[in-house]
């Protein structure tokens, strides 16, 4: 490692992608931020000489503190009031060129990644998205490498079995919003009805603050009359980047009320993630730097 660089330094250099990892873990930034501030404490008092490798060294340290906040979390996801859902980020645009980074931290593959166990979260996101060496994973998650090799292979098929197919291009799907968009402008009920599945499922999140439906909604009709009851479909709506791919921002008397995701497929809508919990649109200011990569 260099002698010359300071703790901070090292950390600022690898911070992104800390986050990034911390957020993959958990689907929180605000416990994100958390496990970044546990692990800055550590870093800061650690014996430098004695770390060989920064970034396998403060990736250890973030996982064991992921995997201790997830484990915390499961209580508090027990108690939630209806789905829950990751909280959004504002990402800059650039995020979907990195393919493997903009699929795994979509709405929709946070949810599949909800459905693992703690450790085979942690290897999975270690192991396919940031490309960790087996060894060094096992140091993390406190597992034999062989061990690891095995969780790996099953999140893997688990994952694989339930990711969902989001193949097109950003392009195209922002056209598919920009024609929801334009639809609910003009209170076009025909030209919804196109652009949604008619299978589309819908789940949203109030966390308990704003009205949500308290189970998943499918079927177009049901959607449309949903969110018709719940929201003025001609407010102010804008297509930005959320957590690598366009998403709607919807505002109400000029406040930000919720955030909609969704997931296109054969040129219709089949997914839509609405979040209106409070408590999770707080990061949607400004575009928050992910990363699978050291920055200097």
């Amino acid at each position: 490692m260099s002698t010359t660089d300071s703790p901070t330094d090292d950390f600022v250099a690898h911070r992104n992608l800390l986050f990034t990892v911390a957020y993959e873990m958990l689907g929180s930034a605000a416990d994100a931020e958390d496990v970044l501030q546990e692990t800055w404490l550590r870093w800061a008092d650690v014996a430098r000489e004695e770390v060989r490798d920064p970034r396998a060294y403060l990736v250890r340290v973030v996982t064991r503190q992921s995997l201790n906040k997830l484990r915390g979390n499961a209580r508090r996801r027990e108690d939630y009031v209806g789905p829950w859902l990751p909280e959004p980020l504002l990402t800059a645009p650039d995020v979907a060129d990195d393919v493997v980074l903009a699929d795994s931290v979509s709405t929709a593959m946070l949810l599949v990644l909800e459905t693992l166990p703690p450790v085979e979260r942690a290897v999975f996101v270690l192991r396919e998205v940031f490309a960790v060496e087996y060894d060094e994973i096992a140091a993390a998650v406190d597992k034999s490498p062989a061990a690891v090799r095995q969780i790996a292979h099953r999140a893997r098929s688990h994952v694989e079995a339930r990711r969902p197919r989001n193949e097109v291009s950003r392009d195209f799907a922002e056209q598919v919003f920009q024609r929801f968009i334009a639809a609910a402008a003009t209170g076009d009920l025909q030209g919804l009805m196109d652009v949604l599945a008619p299978d589309v499922v819908l789940i949203t999140d109030g966390g308990g603050k704003k009205s949500s439906a308290l189970r998943p909604i499918v079927g177009a009709e049901k959607v449309l009359r949903f969110l018709a009851g719940v929201y003025d479909l001609s407010s102010k709506v804008d297509v930005v980047t959320v957590n690598g791919t366009p998403a709607l921002r919807l505002e109400l008397a000029g406040e930000l009320e919720a955030v909609v995701t969704f997931t296109v497929n054969g040129g219709v809508i089949t997914d839509a993630y609405v979040v209106r919990n409070p408590d999770k649109l707080g990061r949607l200011g400004a575009a928050v730097e992910l990363a699978r990569e050291v920055t200097r």
